[in-house]
């Protein structure tokens, strides 16, 4: 899915202009705990968050995430927009909530790009 359809169907408005809006994205991932994001997305997503600070932005570029959209109409701060600028990774704001965006995202055919993480003693049951 194009990055351009994935702000029109968030109603997003996007901080970093100058980047283009016509990169592919492979599927999506939602989450505020940057660890989660390290251990269990898988490259070329975009993830949702309700995170603004720089060190979304850093994590992102180490995920290998294409863009952030920022969630419950979150504004990124202008230290986060520029490091999104130095690293390419856009970022856009949502009004929808993180639940709500995510549905919306899935049923207009974005997969989830999140890996499944097993931790020791919280294994299915057999």
């Amino acid at each position: 899915m194009k990055l351009s359809q994935i702000i029109q169907i968030a109603n997003g408005v996007c901080h970093t202009g100058p980047l283009t809006q016509d990169i592919e994205i492979k599927g999506g991932f939602g989450a505020d705990l940057m660890s989660d994001v390290l251990a269990a997305v898988i490259p070329d997503a975009v993830l949702l968050t309700g995170l603004c600070n720089p060190q979304v932005v850093r994590t992102a570029q180490m995920a290998d995430v294409r863009a952030i959209v920022f969630v419950r109409g979150k504004q990124p701060h202008p230290e986060t927009v520029e490091i999104a600028l130095q690293e390419n990774i856009p970022l856009i704001s949502s009004p929808f909530g993180m639940f709500e965006l995510c549905g919306r995202l899935f049923q207009a055919g974005l997969p989830s790009l999140e890996q499944t993480v097993q931790q020791e003693g919280h294994g299915q049951d057999k």
